[in-house]
């Protein structure tokens, strides 16, 4: 494969290294830079952009070429060019004068008093025509990436120390070179060819020209991935709720007229856009669009964000529009961090197979009589009703429109291959391999001085920035001991020239509190070793002591990647630990120690285990991932050897260090136990989407839902063992965007014992409770007693989150500013013991970007059994 990418790099160098370069600026008729404006070649499907000082190149073949500059806004210019060949340059510097929008009469139908609003209306009617009038294309894709801090903080929150790496400048540039396709409905594969990152020889970029796609204005709601929320698109179904229009005035461009309508939001705090879309009349597609999104759309960690697209008339006789650049802006802050970027896209080389082919473009005559439009009739605007006859083939489209993209896909699949189901991305190897004059012959838009500067001084001391004495030089400033450090994030001490480090935990879960081992120093440290290809192994050494009941318990865990493709995963736990009968609890040590000290409340029962369990991981297909486990335990009960407190409650006393639960009114002491068990869970997703990388196998998720099952054994008179049982359980877990409406969380459980099981407590099936007011997830019970209803007989257990993302409480002047999202909750569970057991919650979370706060309140058969505040982490 190397050698093949060396042959295509050797092949277009041979070939552009005959062609002539056309170069130059371009300028607004005041002398200012326009900044990724759109030259295209005239005719053909090679265009580019210019960069942010203006500055353009074009390489063509001999020949003579009418080129057209376009900016939005400004008057599209043409200038014919004869270029010669032998790698000349011709310097072409333009001027582009902004468009003289004049107001006139519109003929379109509409009752409101603007203009405007008659023509976004005939916008959205063609809205999801135009959304699936190309069936399938191919083009080629040019990213540009950059990220540049303007200000950087000593410290993060005052607390952590900011390492030598983050300083003023560009921390990121990369450019990349891909072949993209796409077919209906939303179909979208990615060929990465070339790859630069700045001062990073060996690295490769996360660039991906499909996440442009999500940018797409016809559809209703656009996710830019900058907040939680979508973000409703000028001409959505809806957007007369959202916006307010004004035609500023139109433009004739060749035969086409051009509108250009100011976009502005009815409601400041609302998730929407604000800047100005250009419609072309008659056929009322988008022309190009220049929209804001402000701090007042609620973006997260962004100040600002501004996008601008250019469409353009694809190759072809059909009248179907593609888009030739997108450029978009942001800048940010966070957590002291200032600064800006971009990324810019530019999409050349198009093969598009269009839905209708047979459709000319749109004119004005009359409609035919109802039922007796040919299939290729013109698409006029006075049809707009006759479309909805065509819905069925808009939305899941004709067997005739798929047998087109599956012929138009076949014809035009790339020499380098065809990319697998699901797999969205893949980047060949060898694409961080070009040189310079590669990039510079293939690149479309030039560098600017910065750029250039970045690369060169990036570039040049890299294998100083590589070395060892630099490495070292850096690693002792980064390992610094600070006590914030050690408070909130823990400590870690890297070695990068070796690629290994040691973390250890923050002292709040080193140093905790029990009432079965006192005082608790667990001292632990990770060591992890990485290499290359992305293997790494770690190992987990821990030397755990409770002061109280003098018990030392030392233990390891160890884990292997072992195949960065398949995920396949080696892990081992082996010594003695002390565990909480449930494995899942939300008791961290820091709060279980807390309540011990302060609120007179032992939560947590504990036992002690000694023995070793091994564990692999593997994904064999896409989105269908196995886990087998296999362990041999002998556990030991454990008493109370302490009841020693910082603040006593009166008339509270401390509990035995002994579940109570419902299906064992006898107790659920067991003494000692020997346990052989081994486990299997399958998880699939259908349609998982993935990009496949030379450093691994990187899944994106899907749209349908995971599906789980477990079967559980316990294996009695083998080495001892006690156990003898079956659980077998099925589950199903999903996250659901309902555009403005937010996004809905939900995951299912259900299971059972079969037979005459014979198990010790922890054995149990259990549901992880909460009886505190700190809370590690809010996806879990929050009023449930711990160990209460704990079953080996059959269950089932559902939780579903909904974050509204600001739906209600943005339509609340009062509380706009703040920022808050409401969220609600809903809980269940039933077991022979709990009968129906239901909590229901409300909620707000984003409180200074960080927690959120929910009011619970608890049934059980209809009657209620408990409400109460829970806080956590909700950002």
């Amino acid at each position: 494969m190397r050698v093949f990418c060396l042959f295509i790099s050797f092949f277009l160098l041979s070939s552009l290294a005959q062609a002539g370069v056309v170069r130059g600026r371009i300028l607004s008729v005041k002398g200012e830079a326009l900044a990724f404006a759109n030259v295209a070649v005239k005719g053909t499907t090679l265009n580019t952009a210019s960069n942010e000082q203006g500055n353009y190149q074009l390489r063509l073949t001999p020949g003579r070429y009418e080129l057209v500059f376009q900016y939005v806004g400004f008057r599209p210019h043409l200038e014919t060019v004869r270029v010669a060949g032998g790698d000349t340059a011709m310097v072409l510097d333009v001027s582009l004068t902004p468009e003289n929008y004049q107001l006139r009469e519109v003929v379109v139908r509409g009752s409101d008093k603007d203009p405007a609003y008659s023509i976004v209306q005939q916008a959205m009617q063609w809205r999801r025509y135009h959304q699936r009038e190309v069936a399938a294309f191919k083009a080629r894709a040019y990213i540009k990436t950059l990220g540049r801090f303007t200000d950087v903080p000593g410290k993060i929150l005052g607390l952590v120390k900011v390492g030598p790496d983050f300083k003023p400048g560009i921390f990121y540039l990369s450019e990349t070179v891909s072949e993209m396709s796409f077919r209906q409905p939303n179909v979208v594969q990615e060929r990465m060819i070339s790859s630069r990152v700045s001062g990073d020889t060996k690295g490769i970029s996360f660039n991906r020209a499909s996440a442009g796609r999500g940018l797409n204005f016809y559809q209703n709601v656009l996710k830019s991935g900058f907040s939680e929320r979508g973000f409703v698109s000028p001409i959505a179904a809806n957007a007369p709720l959202f916006y307010r229009f004004e035609l500023e005035g139109s433009t004739q461009q060749g035969n086409l007229l051009i509108h250009k309508i100011k976009v502005i939001p009815r409601r400041r705090t609302d998730p929407v856009f604000a800047g100005h879309i250009y419609i072309v009349d008659g056929t009322w597609r988008l022309h190009s669009v220049s929209l804001d999104l402000s701090k007042d759309a609620q973006l997260n960690y962004v100040e600002n964000l501004h996008i601008e697209q250019i469409f353009a008339p694809a190759p072809g006789p059909s009248d179907v529009w593609v888009m030739q650049s997108q450029k978009v802006t942001v800048g940010f802050t966070a957590f002291g961090f200032k600064g800006n970027g971009f990324i810019t896209a530019v999409l050349s080389n198009y093969r598009v197979t269009p839905t209708y082919p047979n459709r000319p473009a749109p004119t004005v005559a009359p409609p035919a009589p109802p039922g007796q439009e040919p299939d290729d009739a013109p698409v006029t605007r006075e049809t707009v009703a006759q479309v909805k006859k065509q819905k069925p083939k808009l939305d899941g489209l004709s067997r005739t429109v798929r047998r087109q993209s599956r012929q138009a896909e076949a014809r035009d699949t790339m020499s380098l291959g065809k990319l697998k189901r699901g797999e969205v991305m893949l980047v060949e190897k060898g694409v961080n391999e070009r040189d310079t004059a590669y990039w510079a012959s293939i690149r479309p838009v030039p560098l600017t001085r910065e750029e250039q500067k970045d690369y060169h001084v990036k570039d040049s001391t890299e294998v100083i920035r590589t070395s060892r004495p630099y490495q070292d030089s850096l690693d002792r400033k980064r390992n610094e001991v600070e006590v914030g450090k050690f408070l909130l994030t823990g400590y870690t001490y890297s070695n990068t020239f070796r690629k290994r480090q040691w973390y250890v935990a923050p002292v709040f879960n080193i140093i905790n509190y029990n009432t079965v081992e006192g005082v608790v120093v667990n001292p632990q440290a990770t060591y992890t070793q990485r290499t290359d290809n992305r293997r790494t192994w770690s190992v987990t050494p821990s030397l755990r002591y409770g002061f109280s009941n003098k018990l030392l318990s030392p233990s390891v865990a160890a884990s292997w990647q072992l195949d960065a493709v398949k995920l396949s995963r080696l892990s081992l736990q082996a010594g003695r630990s002390i565990e909480n009968f449930d494995p899942s609890s939300q008791l961290t040590p820091f709060i279980n120690s807390y309540y011990t000290l302060f609120k007179n409340r032992n939560y947590a029962k504990l036992y002690r285990r000694d023995g070793l369990a091994l564990g692999y991981q593997w994904e064999p297909l896409n989105g269908f991932t196995v886990q087998a486990t296999g362990s041999y335990f002998v556990r030991r009960e454990l008493q109370n050897t302490t009841f020693k407190l910082i603040l006593d409650q009166q008339g509270r006393a401390f509990t035995a260090n002994v579940p109570v639960n419902e299906e064992r009114p006898g107790g659920t002491r067991f003494g000692r136990s020997e346990a052989l068990t081994t486990e299997l869970t399958a998880s699939f997703r259908p349609g998982q989407r993935y990009i496949t990388r030379p450093d691994g196998k990187f899944n994106l998720g899907s749209k349908y839902p995971t599906f789980l099952l477990t079967w559980r054994q316990g294996i009695g008179g083998v080495l001892g063992s006690e156990v003898r049982y079956t659980l077998l359980e099925a589950g199903i877990r999903h996250s659901v965007n309902l555009g403005l409406l937010g996004t809905s969380n939900y995951r299912a459980a259900a299971g059972f014992f079969p037979g005459n099981p014979r198990l010790a407590f922890m054995d149990f099936r259990h549901f992880s409770g909460n009886r505190t007011y700190l809370t590690e997830d809010f996806s879990k019970f929050q009023l449930l007693d711990y160990y209460r209803y704990s079953t080996a007989d059959k269950f089932l257990e559902v939780h579903y989150n909904h974050h509204f993302n600001g739906f209600l409480l943005n339509k609340l002047p009062l509380l706009r500013k703040l920022q808050w999202q409401e969220v609600a909750s809903l809980n269940y569970l039933t077991t022979p013991a709990a009968g129906h057991y239901v909590e229901v919650g409300v909620g707000i979370e984003h409180i200074y970007k960080l927690l959120r706060v929910d009011f619970y309140t608890g049934l059980q058969s209809g009657q209620r059994v408990g409400t109460g505040v829970r806080l956590g982490f909700g950002f």
